[in-house]
């Protein structure tokens, strides 16, 4: 048994694939006899600390300015920050945490490091893409948040990442030790509804094709995502073989531009968003397509592409990034390069041309995603504790994990 301390970006009820992925890996930890606490950012770091409980979780919400060079900030982290760090120092001595694990490194990640160096609790850091896709670039414009990741690899008793692509950047970014780090790939809920669409729940007809087949697509409307790409391909499709509408799944900045867009290239009839999904309409919606598409300019792993295996629907993934280390082309999807428009175009005219061809990817698709199961991805995680923890008590001469006080004791 080890006691864990999980301290993610951001948490439920908060909306988001880390949210979702560290509710999970929680539960999971639990149900094969761990301990867990969450200890994560107020989503204002100007509000005051709470604590709940959350799905029999301990659920700590701190506020965690991010450390700056501006004046204000400087003054802020000072007083805020520093009455922050207090509160996790008296997190560890009640929770007595084997380890600290950190999912999706930000502010939470420079507090972690800093409690782990005071305290002594060895440091796991977990990166989901967020230095590659975080969507104001975050990783680039900010120096500190740079200075601190580097910093957190530094001190870490070990780094995972979601993809070997993730892992690179660390290496060649962010002065992680090549061959230092381990994949982990992301999970899913096999019993679950969906989780990728987000947000509230949306009122009127799920998609707007009426009886019509459809292509889907889904995620953060950002220019990264690449939904500018599946449009373009989708209307370079001979219009003979284009036997379905396309919908764009999701909300955001680049949502308007993709509608014009589509009315330019004269499919608009054929094209609908209908906005953010709730997680039951995102299963829904899956199951429901002809295909599902993930059309991103790159992308470090691609949960997106678990639900729509878990929805047994075939998917057409980028060649971007981390989805081709986990998807075989031909056999459980297709990939594509998002950029040439042709062989694009020319992919999803084959698969819609070729029912049998689809049928067969999206049986072994739906048959591959049981290794992506959150049972499956805990031990995983379990199997690196079990290192780190057992490193420790080596160097102290205590066992790993010898804590005893039951889940949740430590919440008042």
């Amino acid at each position: 048994m080890t006691r864990i301390a999980l301290l993610p970006s951001s948490y439920p009820p908060s909306l988001g694939g880390v949210e979702e992925m560290t509710r999970h890996l929680a539960l999971s930890l639990v149900n094969a006899g761990d301990q867990v606490e969450v200890w994560t950012c107020q989503p204002d770091d100007a509000t005051p600390e709470t604590a709940e409980i959350r799905d029999g979780l301990v659920v700590r919400r701190l506020p965690m300015p991010l450390p700056a060079t501006n004046w204000s900030a400087v003054r802020r982290t000072a007083t805020t920050g520093a009455r922050t760090l207090l509160s996790l120092r008296s997190a560890v001595a009640a929770f007595r945490p084997d380890l600290l694990h950190v999912q999706c490194f930000g502010p939470n990640g420079a507090y972690a490091t800093a409690l782990s160096r005071v305290s002594g609790v060895p440091l796991v850091i977990t990166l989901h893409g967020e230095t590659l896709m975080d969507d104001a670039d975050i990783f680039v414009t900010s120096r500190v948040l740079r200075a601190a990741l580097r910093k957190g690899i530094r001190n870490a008793a070990a780094v995972t990442a979601c993809s070997a692509f993730t892992l690179a950047d660390a290496e060649e970014r962010f002065g992680l030790a090549r061959g230092r780090g381990t994949v982990i790939p992301n999970g899913v809920d096999l019993d679950g509804g969906g989780g990728a669409g987000g947000g509230c729940t949306r009122t009127g007809p799920l998609t707007g094709t009426g009886e019509r087949p459809y292509i889907l697509g889904l995620g953060r409307v950002v220019e990264k995502k690449g939904f500018d790409l599946l449009l373009a391909a989708y209307a370079a499709m001979d219009p003979g073989l284009r036997t379905t509408d396309l919908v764009i799944a999701g909300a955001g900045p680049a949502l308007g531009g993709l509608q014009e867009r589509a009315a330019a290239l004269g499919v608009a009839d054929h094209v609908h968003f209908p906005g953010r999904l709730s997680r039951p309409e995102v299963a829904e919606a899956m199951a429901g397509a002809t295909l599902f598409v993930m059309p991103s300019r790159l992308e470090p792993f691609g949960i997106v592409v678990l639900e729509a295996w878990r929805a047994g629907t075939a998917v057409v993934a980028t060649d971007r990034g981390g989805a081709p280390e986990f998807v075989h082309s031909g056999r459980d999807g297709v990939l594509v390069d998002p950029f040439d428009t042709a062989g694009f175009a020319a992919a999803l005219e084959m698969l819609l041309a070729d029912p049998a061809k689809r049928k067969a990817i999206a049986r072994a698709g739906h048959q591959r995603v049981q290794s992506f199961g959150w049972p499956v991805i805990a031990d995983r995680y379990r199997r690196l504790y079990s290192v780190v923890t057992g490193a420790r008590g080596r160097r102290t001469g205590l066992p790993g994990g010898a804590h005893s006080a039951h889940q949740g004791e430590s919440f008042r």
